[in-house]
């Protein structure tokens, strides 16, 4: 049961943004604080729906209605006054106002930032042609799933997760497709060559060609200005209808550059989701938050650590210092006939260890300073949760490498020693 926390009457809470991290928060808001007025503003035409989901939309797999997680009711059921297709364009951190682009202003006595990123653009020629496509929204997915369907052959950039659900994208719609890649595998950062050998065959197998060592030099288009190929720095042509690009996000700071907060990549947030102004807090991907698994500063914008995020601000923003954040994300695959899972941060550490046990069966982890630190499973997933508690408890098990890599096994195998202090 959710815990009453007494505050001050008539508090003004207001949430920029409406993804998994703001809406959470408002929920979470509603339970602390009964009589506060709650506002949610977004630049989005929609309540909150599942990004997780949409890509199984796109895919042609699932029908739009599922996808919804939030109607307008919900949150006039709760008393939150939703703002929807409104863009803040300013904060007054004097006047504790943020300003919308139609001029309305609106009071806090505390904002939560919840503004998440945009995707990045390719800066090549033609990159803004009809047919080339960013994968972010239930609008992008509405406008990928129309193009695709009519495709006959698709150009994929991004060695990235978002740029292998663009892939399945293409392969679930029947379209050939070829992945361009920088370096020599995907998600190159995480995997190894080993590791990431599943995946390409995987990709091959459904009609999609990983291209290594390549990228956009620029689009060919029509006379319609419709892309018609994408040319890449090689001088090798790849025919293309559709485009669907995924090289990183562009964190949505622009509103608070002109304040007093602290940005470096992101919102600089500390355990609690405060910034260094004790009356604004942000949550999602646009933190940069004090990761005390890691026991460093970090950014993780899966669907987990958002919402969790959001619920952990909310609560410190009726009562600040009531739960620290404090979690392991993960993040799943389902395109392939193997379950893939990435936790914590994989591309992170100064140490691995991996192991194969079939085709399609492999686990890599990853250590700093002799804890995991994050890691990838393909295939079985069953270890997951002893990692996830390993990094938890902060243990050193880099020396016990082989315990870990076992095909199965127990954490009383471990010679696990005390719980590393935080």
């Amino acid at each position: 049961m959710a815990r009453v926390i007494s505050v001050c009457m008539d508090r003004s809470y207001v949430i920029v943004g409406d993804g998994v991290a703001g809406a959470s928060a408002a929920e979470a808001l509603r339970e602390a604080d009964t009589d506060a007025s709650i506002t949610v503003v977004t630049d989005e035409g929609e309540p909150l729906y599942n990004r997780i989901l949409i890509k199984e939309f796109a895919k042609g797999k699932l029908p739009a209605g599922p996808i919804a997680i939030h109607d307008e009711a919900w949150y006039a059921d709760r008393e939150i006054d939703l703002r929807m297709n409104t863009l803040v364009t300013d904060i007054d951190q004097a006047s504790q106002t943020v300003t919308a682009h139609t001029g309305e202003e609106f009071g806090y006595d505390r904002l939560l930032l919840a503004i998440g990123g945009t995707p990045s653009q390719l800066p090549v020629p033609h990159s803004d042609a009809a047919g080339i496509h960013h994968f972010w929204t239930f609008e992008d997915a509405r406008a990928i799933k129309a193009d695709i369907e009519a495709a006959e052959d698709s150009v994929v950039i991004g060695a990235g997760l978002l740029g292998i659900d663009l892939a399945a994208i293409t392969a679930a719609q029947g379209v050939r497709g070829h992945y361009l890649m920088r370096g020599n595998r995907w998600w190159r950062y995480a995997l190894s060559e080993d590791g990431a050998e599943i995946i390409h065959t995987a990709l091959r197998e459904r009609d999609v060609t990983p291209v290594f060592g390549s990228g956009v030099d620029h689009f060919e288009v029509d006379d319609t200005d419709r892309v018609t190929a994408a040319i890449d720095p090689n001088g090798d042509r790849y025919p293309a209808d559709f485009v669907g690009i995924a090289v990183g996000l562009n964190f949505n700071t622009e509103i608070v550059e002109q304040t007093d907060l602290e940005v470096d990549g992101g919102i600089v947030v500390d355990a609690y989701m405060r910034t260094n102004d004790p009356n604004i807090f942000a949550a999602g991907d646009v933190t940069q938050f004090d990761d005390r698994v890691l026991g460093a500063r970090a950014q993780n914008g899966a669907w987990g650590s958002a919402r969790q995020q959001g619920v952990i601000a909310a609560r410190n923003m009726a009562d600040y210092g009531t739960e620290p954040f404090e979690w392991v994300s993960s993040y799943s695959i389902t395109h392939f006939d193997f379950p893939f899972l990435s936790f914590g941060h994989p591309t992170l550490g100064d140490d691995t260890a991996e192991a194969r046990f079939s085709a399609t069966e492999w686990r890599r982890v990853a250590f700093r300073d002799g804890r995991i630190v994050g890691g990838v499973l393909i295939g079985d997933l069953s270890p997951q949760s002893k990692f996830k508690q390993l990094m938890r408890d902060r243990r050193v098990v880099a020396d016990q490498r082989e315990v870990l890599m076992q095909e199965t096994f127990e954490l009383e195998e471990l010679d696990l020693g005390p719980t590393i202090p935080e």
